[in-house]
C-alpha cells in the first residue's frame, strides 16, 4: 500500500514557515511542508527555483533564517548535519577515491564505532540492495557513472537513516541507465519503507516514481498533491505549462454558478478564486480527456503517469 494512503502514519519531516536568504536574495520565502513517513516525495521545479536549497535545510548544511526543521518530532533546525537522522545523496557522485567499494560502504558505520564483522555484513546487504554483489573488492576508479551512483547510494543506506535525501541523483546518467536506476530506486523504496525526499526538474522523473509531488518556483510551493492530481486538476498557470500542457489561454470569467462559467477571451485569469471546474473551463484543461497535447515532452509525462498507475498506456 502507498504510504500516501495510510493517514495515521507519523510525520517524518516538518517545516515550518521555513525561509533562506542569501545576501539581498530570498531563496526560500516562509514555506510549510509535512512528509509523512515512508513517503516517497519530490521537489520538483526549474532551476532555481529553491529545491536544493530546501534539500539541503533538511540535511543540515544550511540554516533557515527563519522557521523550525522537525525530523519525527524532534527539533533539528540547529542541530548539525552529522546529528540528524538523514543521508544525502549527491547529483555529483563523492565517493573517497583512494578506497575499494566495500571500503567506501563501510566509512559510516566503521565512524560509528560499528564492529568489523557487522560492518561487513553492512557492505554485503547494501551491495545486494543496489544489484552489486561481489563488487566489493574493486577500486572506485573501474567503476562506471551508473555504478558509482549506486555505491554513493550502498554508502548511504549503510548508515541506517531514517530519511533518504536525494538530489538530482541520475541528472548526469545516460537516458537507459538513469530510466533502470528509477526502477531500481522505486524498489528500493518500496523494500525498505524508508521516507525519500527527491530532487529533480525532470517532470517525467518526479511523475513515475513518487507518492507525491511538490512543485516550487522561485522560492515557493505552486502545488503538492499525487502525480495525477497536480497534473490533472492544475492550480496555477505556471503548474500547468511546467508539466507539459500546452493547451492554456488567458480569459476573464464573466460570470459564474452552479459549476458553470462564462468568460470571454483575453484579459488575466484570477483561478485562485475558482474551483477546480472552472479552471478547467478557463483552459486549463485536461490533454488525456480532450486530445489536445501535441508536444512530446507531454506525451512521455503522460506514459510516466500511467506507468506511475501500474498501468500500460
Amino acid at each position: 500500500m502507498s504510504a500516501a494512503a495510510d493517514a495515521q502514519q507519523r510525520v517524518a519531516v516538518r517545516l515550518d514557515s521555513v525561509t533562506k536568504r542569501f545576501s539581498t536574495q530570498v531563496a526560500l520565502h516562509p514555506l510549510h511542508l509535512e512528509v509523512r513517513e515512508g513517503e516517497f516525495v519530490t521537489l520538483l521545479g526549474p532551476s532555481g527555483c529553491g529545491k536544493t536549497t530546501l534539500l539541503r535545510i533538511v540535511a543540515g548544511l544550511e540554516i533557515p533564517d527563519d522557521g523550525t526543521v522537525s525530523i519525527f518530532g524532534a527539533d533539528v533546525t540547529d542541530r548539525p548535519a552529522n546529528k540528524r537522522p538523514v543521508n544525502l545523496v549527491f547529483q555529483k557522485v563523492t565517493l573517497f577515491p583512494h578506497l575499494s567499494v566495500a571500503e567506501n560502504i563501510a566509512f559510516g558505520p566503521r565512524l560509528r564505532r560499528m564492529g568489523k564483522q557487522q560492518a561487513s555484513e553492512k557492505v554485503r546487504a547494501a551491495l545486494d540492495l543496489v544489484r552489486m554483489p561481489g563488487f566489493g573488492d574493486r577500486h572506485v576508479t573501474e567503476l562506471s557513472g551508473g555504478q558509482a551512483q549506486r555505491v554513493a547510494l550502498a554508502r548511504a543506506l549503510a548508515n541506517d537513516p531514517k530519511v533518504l535525501l536525494l538530489d538530482e541523483p541520475l541528472s548526469a546518467l545516460d537516458l537507459e541507465i538513469r530510466r533502470q536506476l528509477q526502477a531500481e530506486l522505486k524498489d528500493i523504496h518500496r523494500r525498505l519503507g524508508l521516507t525519500f525526499i527527491y530532487v529533480t526538474h525532470d517532470q517525467e522523473e518526479a511523475m513515475s516514481m513518487s507518492d507525491r509531488v511538490v512543485v516550487m518556483c522561485d522560492g515557493q510551493i505552486e502545488q503538492a498533491g499525487s502525480p495525477v492530481e497536480i497534473y490533472r486538476h492544475p492550480r496555477s498557470p505556471f503548474v500547468a505549462r511546467f508539466l507539459g500542457m500546452s493547451n492554456v489561454f488567458e480569459a476573464t470569467v464573466t460570470s459564474a454558478a452552479d459549476g458553470r462559467g462564462r468568460v470571454r477571451p483575453g484579459g488575466q485569469v484570477e483561478s485562485d478564486r475558482l474551483d477546480p471546474t472552472h479552471r478547467r473551463q478557463l483552459g486549463l484543461l485536461e490533454p488525456v480527456q480532450r486530445g489536445l497535447v501535441g508536444d512530446e515532452r507531454s506525451f512521455r509525462i503522460i506514459r510516466a503517469m500511467w506507468r506511475a498507475l501500474g498501468m500500460t498506456p
